[in-house]
């Protein structure tokens, strides 16, 4: 008996410590804003004392083949910049006023270099009107198409139209600044490592998604960073679609889509969002094996209203966490969760109406809380008191 009593003595400390450390745990972000972008992503003008000029004519196209900067201007068609620089070599492209519309092949195609830059310094617009072709076995899908780092920067518009995608990278792509018009039949930005924005102003329709990450090889990677700048997105699927993790610091965003914000571990730190769909407003579910699946919101002023029917404004496959922030919802179906929720903080207004706990409309009750008539589970208005966030990786 001394023995049992021993043994349920020490399982109920250790109980005692993991919850009272759960419950201490602060949110943390993921990614750190710092450790993204360089000095150079962040300069809005680019060194012009060494550059090489360019004007744009019919048919012609230009080949880059080694570091350095380059200025397009002028008005033609069918013409392809090339960018075929040493493995260690930066490119940098200024668009100073050039306007290029083709009809099968990407206006700006990076085959080879460290990273390239496309600053804006007057405003410019690039096109493709056909069906894409293909490289070989390279599948050519965007006007600007990259197999090395992006970044996008500059003081002035960028207008991309596209019968596919309208700016990829098969490694990172960052934006720092500039405006971008995007109208893409598919995608309007596409990345395979991540997508980053420090600020900027982005406009996208698109008929698929208006940001996508997704890497096939790694799921760590395919995740979506906002820290500021203005977005305006409208889209047929996805408005923000992120294999693994969005991370939400800042900036302005309206969202009009099926589905606002989807990704496995979505985190909101900051920012003012507001989304409109016609099926999940923001959506975690497991799409990476490498983070857990939940929606964690700390701060920010998120208004989500949805459509009629079968839609849910948060839903998540898994957890979802709120420390702080508002939170307006508007729909059938407010909350939606298949894990536990913990409310710890923040303002929630469900239907107009102010609540201190996290719904569950299609469980009908929170699954996270501890003891009471519903055999251990939550409480019959929904509320759920898990005792901690856990880790964000398995």
């Amino acid at each position: 008996m001394k023995k049992i009593l021993a043994v349920l003595t020490v399982l109920t400390l250790m109980a005692t410590v993991f919850f009272s450390t759960a419950m201490a745990e602060t949110a943390s972000p993921i990614y750190s804003a710092s450790d993204l972008f360089s000095d150079r992503d962040l300069k809005q003008e680019a060194d012009l004392s060494d550059a090489v000029s360019y004007t744009v004519s019919n048919g012609q196209d230009i080949h880059i083949t080694e570091a350095g900067v380059y200025v397009l201007s002028g008005t033609a068609s069918n013409v392809t910049v090339y960018v075929e620089a040493g493995k260690d070599d930066k490119v940098q492209i200024v668009l100073n006023g050039v306007n290029v519309t083709n009809t099968s092949f990407p206006v700006i195609y990076v085959k080879t270099a460290d990273k390239v830059f496309v600053t804006t310094s007057v405003d410019s617009s690039l096109s493709v009107t056909g069906t894409f072709t293909t490289d070989g076995n390279v599948k050519t899908d965007g006007v600007i198409f990259s197999k090395s780092d992006l970044t996008l920067n500059g003081t002035a518009t960028l207008t991309i139209t596209s019968t596919n995608n309208g700016i990829v990278s098969k490694d990172d792509l960052k934006i720092t600044g500039g405006t971008y018009n995007i109208k893409a039949s598919s995608k309007a930005i596409q990345a395979n490592d991540s997508i980053r924005i420090a600020d900027g102003t982005l406009n996208l329709v698109a008929g698929t998604d208006g940001l996508h990450a997704e890497n096939e090889d790694d799921d760590t990677l395919g995740y979506i960073y906002i820290g500021g700048g203005s977005l305006n997105i409208q889209t047929g699927d996805d408005g923000i679609h992120a294999n693994s993790v969005v991370q939400i610091d800042g900036g302005t965003m309206t969202i009009k889509a099926a589905e606002g914000i989807e990704g496995t571990y979505i985190q909101i730190n900051g920012g003012t969002i507001n989304i409109q769909a016609s099926d999940d407003g923001v959506n975690a579910a497991r799409k990476s094996n490498s983070y857990m699946v939940a929606v964690e919101i700390n701060d920010g002023d998120i208004t989500v209203v949805m459509g009629s029917g079968d839609t849910d404004g948060i839903d998540s496959n898994g957890n979802i966490i709120v420390n702080g922030g508002t939170i307006r919802v508007t729909g059938n179906s407010t909350f939606d969760y298949d894990g536990t929720a913990q409310y710890n903080g923040g303002t929630i207004i469900a239907n107009g109406q102010q609540i201190a706990y996290i719904p569950n409309q299609m469980m009908g009750g929170g699954r996270g809380g501890w003891g009471n008539m519903n055999n251990g589970w939550g409480n019959t208005n929904g509320q759920g008191s898990y005792g901690g966030r856990g880790g964000r990786g398995w």
